[in-house]
């Protein structure tokens, strides 16, 4: 009976140490696995993996790569908004003992929005629109664009010179506009037309045509050889932008490429395009907005920047209800042509008293010209527009 009983006592001690060695060995595996998470954090393509250590049931957010300079941002916000700082007000009195003392009054100064950028009382410009994330091009660069389709000589300069002669006009224009405002370095760009508005309908009866990829690809190729950006205008025909955006989600992935629209050829009706102008929605827009907004986020790149080409009041409806985002920065470009007065009195109708965010002008080499035009618009009187473009594009 005794041996029987030690023998228990042998085994319950040799059971009882396996239950704690194997309790050892998990807490071992759980400090090298439990509060530990792994990341990639994609900035302008280049992937950087880290291990974090997590708190418990928290989620990482990583920090963004570069902070907003808001100081800088105002200024060149409010120096597009034309807005001069009042001098201030001196005012004189005189005492009973003849004595004379003088008061500084300070002029009107910019009110701020804790949410959004520098706001001026009384003006339209600039707006009330939420900061955008650090690497913004907005307002710190002009950019600079040569607009078309290599297929097309009648479509902009894109497709009327070999490349080179391109990339060589391009440069001596940028250095017109460097000459013009010293203070505003200038960013070149590629606007290339990588959706097509058609006459004909095409297999599936949507009046428009895709470039293939070979063709953007050379467009982006052009923009890379000058550390520019590529824009890629959409012209979606009886199509909508819904269903041909995400057809571009491997451009807009890139960093340095950005989006168009452009409303003319938005054929809400269901006419031919080039048959009466076209028209796309604040709806139509803040859809692209929140589209692009996602991507940058996904991806961590810097924030896009979303053109929307207009000359009437009826190519956009109900803009006050766009959106801009710390995403993607949205500029309102003017491309209507003609004489130096229908241009300056066309910017009045449809830039200026309906604020978005940013505003562009399209000069066109040959359109302008036309009579009973005295010449294009100079880089020194496009400045002197209410507000000044930061997006110029020449076609």
């Amino acid at each position: 009976m005794a041996k029987l009983t030690n023998h228990t006592k042998n085994r319950t001690l040799w059971f009882l140490g396996v239950i704690l060695l194997s309790s050892v060995c998990i807490i071992l595996i759980s400090s090298f696995d439990i509060g530990k998470a792994t990341y990639i954090n994609v900035t302008r393509g280049i992937k950087d993996v880290a291990t974090i250590t997590l708190p418990e049931e928290k989620e990482v957010v990583p920090v963004w790569p570069v902070v907003l300079d808001k100081a800088e941002y105002d200024k060149r916000i409010l120096a597009l908004a034309n807005y001069v700082q009042p001098k201030p007000t001196i005012a004189t009195t005189t005492s009973e003992d003849g004595s004379i003392a003088t008061t500084t009054v300070k002029g009107i100064v910019p009110v701020y929005a804790t949410s959004t950028s520098v706001l001026v009382p009384g003006k339209n410009w600039p707006t009330a629109t939420p900061y955008p994330n650090g690497e913004a091009i907005l307002p710190f660069k002009r950019i600079l664009a040569y607009y078309g389709n290599f297929y097309s000589t009648k479509m902009g300069i894109l497709g009327e010179y070999e490349p080179d002669e391109v990339l060589r006009r391009l440069e001596a224009e940028k250095k017109n506009w460097e000459e013009a405002d010293p203070t505003t370095p200038v960013m070149p760009a590629i606007e290339y037309i990588a959706m097509v508005a058609q006459g004909s309908a095409g297999k599936d009866g949507m009046y428009r045509a895709i470039m293939p990829d070979s063709e953007i690809d050379k467009a982006h190729a052009l923009a890379e050889k000058i550390n520019g950006i590529l824009i890629l205008d959409l012209q979606v025909g009886l199509s909508t932008i819904e269903k041909e955006l995400p057809k571009f989600d491997k451009y807009m992935m890139l960093p340095n490429t950005h989006l168009a629209l452009d409303p003319e050829f938005s054929m809400k009706n269901g006419q031919r395009p080039s048959t009466v102008i076209g028209t796309m929605s604040a709806h139509d827009i803040n859809y692209t907005i929140n589209y692009l907004s996602d991507i940058v986020r996904e991806n961590k790149l810097p924030p896009k920047i979303l053109l929307i080409h207009r000359f009437t009041e009826n190519m956009v409806t109900n803009s006050e209800q766009i959106k801009p985002t710390p995403e993607v920065q949205v500029v309102m470009v003017m491309d209507g042509w003609g004489s130096k007065a229908l241009k300056r009195g066309t910017y009045r109708a449809v830039i200026e008293p309906e604020p978005v965010q940013f505003a562009g002008i399209k000069i066109f080499y040959k359109n302008d010209l036309k009579a009973p035009s005295t010449g294009l618009l100079t880089p020194l009187e496009v400045l002197s527009l209410d507000p000044k473009p930061i997006f110029v594009q020449y076609q």
